[in-house]
């Protein structure tokens, strides 16, 4: 089976700067990581190889740094890497973005199965898989939390709805947007980080995309813009109270009243 996992560079820190012209996070400079979704996805994977063979790429759109968590993806066993770097893509909302990749994985090769995290750290939008799936025109399915059976021609999973767990069969090719715990992801390893550090990650340009029109990608390709990004407000107030059980009870009922929750 040829497996392609989607992965994703996002900051390691909740304290990233915001281009206020642009309204996208500065990552230049900032300590970075691989999306943990994304590691659920590629554990997803590495198990599905195990049963059924084949081989396992890695796919992700940055810069040129992104390629670290390409690195740590073939240290847990991944055989191939993709980085899809432009600046061109830079500045892309979730519909430019889920195009570039979508084009990206045409150019890259065929696959049977792709996954991708349920969503990232840095955006929570949980949009750009199933949008990928939509530009590829193959079925997807999202918040798959278990793989139930694999076949020759398909996959039967669950999927956790909140309310209720369904389960449904989808035939290749498709894209599966995988759940936390779905299975507990592997450490890298250090004799596997070694033996491909060395190992070629192809790289993909705008010039190499089938689509070559810089309207389509990037902030030129994005329909939507944000107006504003701020970091949460930190509250760290407290108070400590002494006294006995009947004094302490009436003052916090006050203190609920008082901030309306009671």
């Amino acid at each position: 089976m040829n497996i392609l996992v989607c992965i994703k560079q996002v900051p390691d820190s909740n304290k990233v700067e915001v281009d206020p012209v642009t309204g996208v996070l500065k990552r230049n400079g900032v300590e970075s990581k691989m999306n943990p979704y994304d590691l659920y996805a590629i554990e997803t994977a590495l198990r599905i190889k195990e049963k059924q063979g084949g081989s396992i790429t890695a796919l992700t759109m940055g810069p040129n740094q992104a390629a670290g968590i390409i690195r740590e993806a073939f240290a847990m066993g991944v055989d191939y890497g993709v980085l899809i770097s432009d600046r061109k893509f830079g500045g892309a909302d979730v519909l430019a973005t889920s195009y570039t990749i979508s084009q990206g994985i045409m150019k890259s090769g065929e696959y049977d199965l792709i996954l991708c995290g349920k969503q990232t750290t840095d955006g929570d939008t949980a949009q750009v898989g199933p949008e990928v799936a939509e530009w590829m025109g193959i079925p997807s399915l999202s918040n798959v939390s278990k793989i139930v059976e694999l076949k020759e021609d398909s996959i039967i999973v669950e999927m956790d709805m909140t309310h209720e767990i369904e389960i449904a069969e989808i035939k290749y090719p498709c894209l599966l947007a995988v759940d936390k715990d779905i299975f507990i992801p592997r450490l890298p390893s250090y004799v596997k980080k070694q033996e491909t550090k060395d190992r070629e990650i192809t790289v993909i340009t705008l010039a190499d995309l089938d689509d070559k029109e810089e309207k389509h990608y990037g902030l030129n390709g994005s329909p939507t813009q944000v107006q504003r990004i701020f970091p949460p407000e930190v509250n760290d107030h407290r108070e400590v109270w002494n006294g006995d059980g009947s004094e302490l009870t009436g003052r916090l009922l006050h203190k609920l009243k008082e901030l309306k929750f009671a």
